[in-house]
């Protein structure tokens, strides 16, 4: 099938992290997009990614230039006057003082989609601040969602703001797009680490407000023995999510538990015992044991995994998933997917 996005043309002025990620996502989709990147490789690009392949550079056409020079910068201009689309991702006030600002582009290109990637947004106290993925996501609440009572929270790096914001921009891009093609006219895109992550909170958001999350009774997320995180006895972790009644049953069922009345799935009085109880009894097993009896079935069940674990695992494999580079380093595969309406590929 023809990508969705084929004959979209963007322009990428490399950054680091979710400015970059957006654009592969666009790439992946069909986009023809052409990154502007400095001749030297930023430090914090060099001491994360290494000198090796840049996997975010996948599918993309690297232009070297050194925008502050005025032969650079007609360059890029040229190249912008040619697109449907540029991604930024600088501190407000760089792209104008470079002369690539908005006003600037939209005099060679009046339907420019300007995309611009930052933490705090383009304007607000904080709009100046550095940060990272890590500061987003505490200033939106989600960071504290991560925490059991008492313990201090903790998220897997770049993955909920950084990637977030990426998705978020992308999905910005694409609605601005098919509205320049009518109207002729582009516009930019906004797109802050921050409101983008708060806004894929809406759904903890909507339980929050029924009083089962971040409020002083105990909640199913982070209190209840059905929905957690246990440990093995090689060390290993497997994960439980059986919320609905039916699939706390199976649990139960499966793990030989018959004495538990389901009817108090809910009652947060019944909790404590029974995640001492469930603890005990995962650790009395090697993580593969759990696999073995639990994966697969409708108890809402997955174990923890490494990355190199995940990119080995049936599912996974089967799905095609994961990818290597062509240096050999893990990587991931473009999604979503698209297939035909009829079934029939070809």
């Amino acid at each position: 099938m023809t990508p969705p996005l084929s004959g979209i043309r963007i322009v990428e002025f490399e950054g680091i992290g979710p400015g970059p990620l957006a654009a592969r996502m666009l790439a992946d989709m069909g986009a023809e997009v052409t990154v502007i990147a400095r001749p030297q490789q930023g430090a914090v690009a060099a001491q994360l990614g290494g000198s090796g392949d840049n996997p975010l550079r996948r599918g993309k056409t690297v232009v070297l230039l050194d925008l502050k020079q005025e032969a650079a910068r007609a360059e890029a201009l040229a190249l912008v006057a040619q697109a449907d689309a540029l991604i930024e991702g600088n501190r407000p006030g760089v792209m104008e003082r470079l002369k690539l600002g908005p006003a600037e582009c939209a005099q060679v290109n009046p339907r420019i989609v300007y995309g611009r990637m930052t933490g705090w947004g383009q304007s607000g106290p904080l709009a100046q601040a550095a940060g990272h993925d890590l500061n987003y996501v505490a200033l939106t609440g989600m960071l504290s969602l991560s925490a059991h009572r008492g313990e201090r929270p903790i998220v897997p790096p770049t993955v909920v703001g950084d990637a977030g914001g990426a998705l978020g921009l992308a999905f910005g891009m694409v609605c601005a797009i098919l509205e320049a093609k009518t109207s002729g006219r582009g516009r930019v895109v906004d797109a802050a680490i921050v409101d983008i992550v708060a806004m894929l909170g809406g759904i903890a958001q909507w339980i929050r407000g029924s009083g089962m999350l971040d409020g002083p009774h105990p909640s199913p997320f982070h209190d209840s023995p059905f929905y957690d995180v246990y440990r093995c006895a090689d060390g290993g972790c497997i994960t439980l999510g059986a919320l609905e009644p039916q699939f706390y049953a199976l649990l139960m069922e499966k793990l030989g538990l018959a004495d538990v009345p389901l009817g108090k799935q809910f009652d947060p009085r019944a909790w404590p015992a029974l995640k001492d109880r469930l603890t005990t009894l995962f650790a009395s097993q090697p993580r593969a044991h759990w696999d073995a009896l639990l994966e697969g079935t409708d108890v809402c069940f997955a174990p923890v995994l490494s990355a190199q674990e995940a990119a080995e695992h049936p599912h996974n494999v089967a799905r095609g998933t994961y990818v290597r580079t062509p240096g050999g380093a893990l990587d991931v595969a473009p999604a979503p997917r698209f297939l035909p309406l009829d079934g029939h590929v070809g």
